[in-house]
């Protein structure tokens, strides 16, 4: 694959190709200008080689009819050839048109030439071939009188183009060597332009080469040209989210390897005590089971903290409906609200919002099966979904102990739990501010109070609501 120019051979392609094309341009035009400059100059040789023709002729009478009579030697044309590379060629004709003298297979004078006149004379100037040659022919009219009577004599002279072309041609490349030359200061100059104006890339470029492996820091934009601005701009915002990202692995990868630390720890020792007989085989497997469960449990729920992070880097997710997905998961935790034998209430409504539908389950899960652990058996448990005109609210009211505020804000701390009595690892709260924080919502556990009496906690996430645009 062809590697794409740089960017200092595209400004000087875009900037030395057009003022050539304009150079070219111009020597043509010019090579035009210099051959109607030096047809000008000679067409004026041409009509005085024409008037010096007709100072020779004279009226006679000839069988009693009025004729004209001349005898040019070609000798007195020579005087008006410029060199010896052109060559000039007359004829002259009478009154009525008759061969007076010449060259005969001249070709007759053009009545379509249409070249406008600047001399005062009846001349006209044409180009016109004669003998395989291009020649530049002057047709003069010329009054003749005597005593025999007067008329209109026509006078034909014609020259050969190679002294014309050869002074347009000396006059183009005269002009050429001053237009190359200027181009060659043209493109010296673009290219210093170029270099300087092309240094703070190369400068940004060096600096980003020097950083070391794992340095994410925002690119300094101090003193960068107005064009580059956007480019640090968007450069600095994807080194902060790789920043954030990979702060986040380190994070996960602590926690994951300090948490799941224990669980094997205690694992070991159970199956060690097994080993040595120092409990019951059956209460041995059933301490195995209970830490492996436990451990389970961490393992998805980090699992899933992780997806959170990933699919919050994605940030291709569709419009679904929060309603249907509440229901489901209402449904899916049945049992557990049967086997506390909680009074259980669901008001929602249709709530479209922009969410993985996967990340919508996983928020309204943790909430829900959180709720079912803290109301008591026999308590009341709702589930409220209503929708305003931008933002959906679920609430989830249990009828537990409640929360003290210092452990209220605590709790959305990873590996944070409220009470250890209840089991759970401290992250579903989390996963559960992750989950609103990608959505753009907000989080919060409120106690519900009658007076200074707790009722209950009330966990309510909002959430913008998808707006159909037309």
């Amino acid at each position: 694959m062809k590697a794409p120019a740089s960017l200092r051979a595209r400004l000087l392609l875009g900037i030395l190709v057009p003022v050539l094309g304009l150079l070219a341009f111009n020597a043509a035009s010019l090579y035009r200008q210099a051959l109607a400059a030096a047809d000008t100059a000679y067409d004026r040789t041409l009509l005085a080689s024409a008037k010096s023709i007709g100072e020779l002729l004279e009226v006679v009478e000839t069988d009693g009819r009025v004729r004209v009579r001349g005898n040019v030697a070609y000798a007195a044309l020579e005087a008006f050839e410029a060199d010896n590379r052109s060559r000039i060629f007359y004829r002259v004709r009478g009154f009525d048109g008759e061969m007076v003298s010449g060259f005969e297979d001249l070709p007759a004078p053009r009545r379509d030439a249409s070249e406008r006149n600047v001399y005062a004379a009846l001349v006209q100037f044409y180009d016109d071939r004669y003998r395989d040659a291009p020649v530049r022919m002057a047709v003069l009219l010329q009054p003749v009188a005597g005593q025999a009577g007067q008329g209109m004599a026509t006078i034909q002279v014609a020259e050969t183009l190679e002294v014309r072309r050869t002074l347009a041609r000396q006059i183009l490349v005269d002009t050429v060597w001053h237009q190359a030359l200027m181009l060659v200061v043209i493109a010296l100059v673009v290219v210093a332009v170029v270099q300087v104006a092309t240094r703070p890339v190369r400068a940004l470029s060096e600096r980003l080469r020097r950083r070391a492996e794992g340095d994410l820091s925002p690119i300094d934009s101090v003193g960068a040209p107005h064009e580059l601005q956007p480019v640090l701009d968007a450069t600095n915002g994807v080194m902060a989210r790789l920043a954030h990202l990979l702060e986040h692995q380190k994070r996960f990868v602590r926690d994951a390897s300090h948490q799941l630390r224990t669980p094997l720890a205690v694992l070991k020792t159970q199956v060690q005590s097994a080993q040595r007989g120092d409990v019951a085989p059956g209460q041995a497997l059933d301490d195995i089971g209970s830490t492996v469960d436990g451990a389970t449990v961490l393992a998805n729920q980090m699992l899933a903290l992780a997806k959170v992070e990933q699919l919050r880097q994605q940030g291709d997710a569709a419009v679904v409906d929060w309603s249907s997905v509440v229901q489901a998961v209402a449904l899916d935790l049945a049992p557990l609200i049967a086997q506390a034998r909680l009074d259980f209430d669901l008001e929602r409504q249709t709530a479209p919002v922009h969410a993985h539908e996967w990340a919508l389950r996983e928020l309204s899960r943790n909430l829900l099966h959180n709720a079912v652990k803290q109301s008591p058996a026999g308590g009341r448990l709702a589930v409220r979904l209503v929708c305003d005109a931008r933002t959906a609210a679920l609430t989830i009211a249990d009828s537990g102990p409640g929360l003290s505020d210092d452990l209220r804000q605590r709790l959305f701390e990873p590996f944070s739990t409220g009470d250890a009595g209840r089991g759970g690892v401290g992250l579903g709260l989390t996963i559960c501010r992750e989950i609103v924080a990608s959505l753009g919502g907000q989080i919060e556990l409120n106690n519900r109070l009658q007076g200074s009496r707790v009722l209950g906690l009330d966990a309510v996430v909002r959430l913008p609501l998808h707006t159909a645009t037309p």
